[in-house]
């Protein structure tokens, strides 16, 4: 294992190995998170420092339909998903970023991804902001748009920020969560194919998809992580194809489309400076003509 720094040091690791966790799913909540835990085990012991799991890994990805009995499957926060995370992070060393469908209160539901330090302690936790509404992807059924903002977490290995899926498509989204000091963005995902859009569209719906992120790499200077399940379920072939993109944009590693994977990729969080200063996209902001943006549309 590592050395392990201090908790909250002011000087946590420049070079950071982030486990990246690419899985297939079963009905079984149960099976889905011990498969979890003894990924998240089988990184720690291989040199990860903060690991992430797919968007909803306990579960088969609930929102290809509206069904009134999925939301049986949410949990509060804590509850007995966060808390065997927790607990994981704590035995491992690491931190643990994880997507719950979490229950908030009575009718009250939403997407949620919590950051546990490596010492057990809940770091913080984000609520999907934009939910999606397609076929076979209804969200907005389920859940609630998040109210805690852009975040980012304070955690052994430095500050870190977790956006969810569908938030991967905004530049606003990436742009205040790297405001907030995130040196990786990590983006738990589930997101695949339709049976009779892959021949047509598949090629340029995954190169999009990738293409997104690593443009938020560049204009944030951040390391962005894409954690994806793969498999078919139901209607949808998840696409795996999970990847970490540096701050050039560049592709460090990526898992393949059809296979269960455990990514391991050293980040050097110095480079951020370096990028930032060759490419000062941060300084040259126009932060004073930008109001506009907190409009629908411009007519």
């Amino acid at each position: 294992m590592s050395p392990e720094p201090p908790l909250h040091s002011d000087a946590p690791p420049a070079k950071v190995t982030l486990g990246l966790i690419q899985t297939r799913h079963v009905a079984s909540k149960q099976a889905n998170l011990d498969k979890a835990l003894a990924r998240i085990a089988e990184a720690a012991a291989s040199g990860a420092h903060v690991v992430c799991l797919p968007e909803l890994f306990a579960g088969l990805y609930p929102c290809q339909s509206e069904d009134h009995r999925r939301f049986d499957e949410a949990e509060p926060i804590p509850g007995p998903t966060s808390d065997a995370l927790a607990r994981s992070a704590r035995e491992h060393g690491v931190v643990v970023v994880g997507s719950l469908f979490e229950r908030r209160d009575a009718g009250l539901y939403h997407n949620t991804a919590v950051v546990f330090d490596a010492d057990g302690r809940l770091a913080g936790k984000y609520r999907k902001m934009h939910i999606p509404d397609d076929p076979f992807y209804y969200e907005k059924f389920y859940f609630a748009p998040g109210d805690l903002g852009f975040r980012s977490f304070p955690t052994r290995f430095g500050r870190i920020g977790a956006c969810v899926c569908w938030d991967q498509w905004f530049p606003e989204a990436a742009r205040l969560t790297a405001l907030r000091g995130a040196r990786v963005i990590f983006y738990p995902t589930a997101i695949g194919w339709l049976a009779d859009e892959k021949d047509t569209f598949g090629a340029s719906q995954h190169a999009a998809w990738e293409t997104m992120m690593r443009s938020h790499a560049i204009a944030n200077g951040v390391f962005v992580a894409a954690v994806n399940r793969m498999g078919l379920e139901g209607h949808i072939e998840f696409w795996g194809a999970s990847f970490v993109a540096d701050p050039y944009g560049n592709v460090m590693v990526r898992a393949g489309h059809d296979v269960e994977a455990t990514l391991l990729v050293e980040c050097d969080f110095d480079q951020i400076d370096a990028v930032r200063t060759h490419w000062p996209f941060l300084r040259d902001r126009r932060v004073d003509a930008y109001g506009d943006l907190t409009k629908r549309y411009l007519d």
